[in-house]
């Protein structure tokens, strides 16, 4: 055989094996890193598994439909609505997904057990994926956003994509449509990682938003072309929204939500897990608050100078901190304050006087008359000093 009738095989492999299993079964990845992909599908269809369910799901599937026809039909399906194929070892493959080799979660459920690598990507758009990730923080949050959300989310994702970040999200309603806006309006790149296949992105009613994020950006997916929006999909789904950013911001979360799910993966994989506060009355801001209170490493973000000082490189964003509207008497010393304080509001005091309520001496208070009259701050009039007025 020759390399490419190998590469040809290894590639149809990988997705009759993304049919057979959902992505990221721990199983399937295991034997695929030890036999190759063309390997593990023989070994798959011969029933040569130990792992029960899996044997169980690859019998069912097989049940009614032949893997590889099923992988020929999706290459061909892909090629026509102008959809690549991106698979380890291919200049594009992003390496930051990787290190999904070695996640653990704790929670029961198969959707926490089975976070292993992807074994492809469907990629349409025309930036190279690996590129487009390399610099690339996540927003996400909850699909009935309330306007403070939206509005937060916005002016983050802009200020990010504006900087040169590329935005990645789920496509979903919310929180995850108002982050790829953003980005679009201040001509950013930004990529949408969906939970179905790339010809069909979901949900339908922001079809028009897809478009154009296909010409600024990418939408990539690990099922073939033509698969469904499943629930569980979407679960699945985010563990690699969490790999290949370099960090992700959670805007609005209710108290169980896929947002907070993504986050687990987030500080599981050591990325910078940032999280945006709400009003406490909010239904929607109570995964965030609860993510702050329970977990140490995610921080609390309220802008995107704070994302950018979270996963720039070091010193190269520092946001400035929160500061009032600066007045005078903010750098005046103790003194000078203690005179000022003892001025009345209205009408003039003789420096016996201030000397007197400030309880300094008359020769200090004389001379910082002076220098407050240099700042403008006090007038000196026949009766007496007065405080000049603002």
């Amino acid at each position: 055989m020759t390399d490419g009738v190998v590469e040809g095989a290894d590639v149809a492999a990988r997705v009759a094996l993304t049919w057979l299993a959902e992505p990221g079964n721990r199983v399937v990845w295991a034997l695929v890193k030890a036999h190759g992909a063309t390997e593990t599908l023989e070994r798959l269809l011969r029933g040569d598994i130990p792992d029960g369910p899996l044997r169980a799901a690859v019998n069912a599937r097989t049940a009614n439909a032949d893997a590889r026809k099923v992988a020929e039909a999706a290459l061909r399906r892909g090629e026509r609505v102008g959809a690549r194929l991106i698979v380890p070892g291919s200049p594009e493959w992003p390496p930051c997904v990787d290190e999904l080799a070695g996640l653990e979660m704790t929670a029961p459920g198969r959707v926490n057990w089975d976070t292993r690598t992807p074994l492809c990507f469907w990629v349409r758009g025309e930036h190279p994926l690996h590129e487009t990730l390399d610099r690339s923080i996540a927003v996400v949050g909850a699909r009935a956003a309330t306007s403070y959300g939206t509005h937060v989310t916005h002016e983050m994702a802009y200020q990010l994509a504006g900087e040169r970040w590329t935005v990645v999200s789920g496509g979903a309603f919310g929180i995850d449509a108002a982050a790829h806006r953003a980005a679009l309006a201040a001509g950013g790149r930004t990529v949408a990682v969906l939970a179905c296949g790339v010809d069909r992105p979901y949900p339908v009613g922001n079809t028009a938003m897809f478009e154009r994020v296909l010409a600024k950006g990418l939408l990539i997916s690990e099922w073939p072309p033509g698969a469904e929006p499943l629930r569980h999909r979407f679960l699945i789904r985010n563990r690699v929204i969490a790999a290949a950013t370099a960090g992700t911001v959670v805007v609005e979360a209710s108290a169980r939500s896929g947002a907070a799910q993504t986050m687990s993966r987030v500080l599981a994989l050591n990325r910078r897990a940032m999280v945006v506060p709400g009003p406490v009355t909010s239904a929607m801001s109570v995964g965030c608050h609860e993510l702050l209170r329970t977990h140490p490493y995610a921080r609390l973000v309220t802008s995107a100078a704070d994302v950018l000082e979270e996963v720039g490189r070091a010193g190269e964003y520092l946001a400035p901190p929160p500061r009032g509207r600066e007045h005078p008497r903010d750098a005046l010393d103790e003194e000078s304050a203690l005179i000022l304080e003892a001025l009345p509001r209205n009408g003039t005091s003789t420096p016996e006087e201030i000397s007197a309520g400030a309880r300094l001496g008359l020769r200090t208070v004389l001379r910082r008359l002076s220098l407050l009259e240099a700042e403008g701050l006090v007038v000196r009039r026949e009766s007496g000093i007065a405080l000049a007025r603002s």
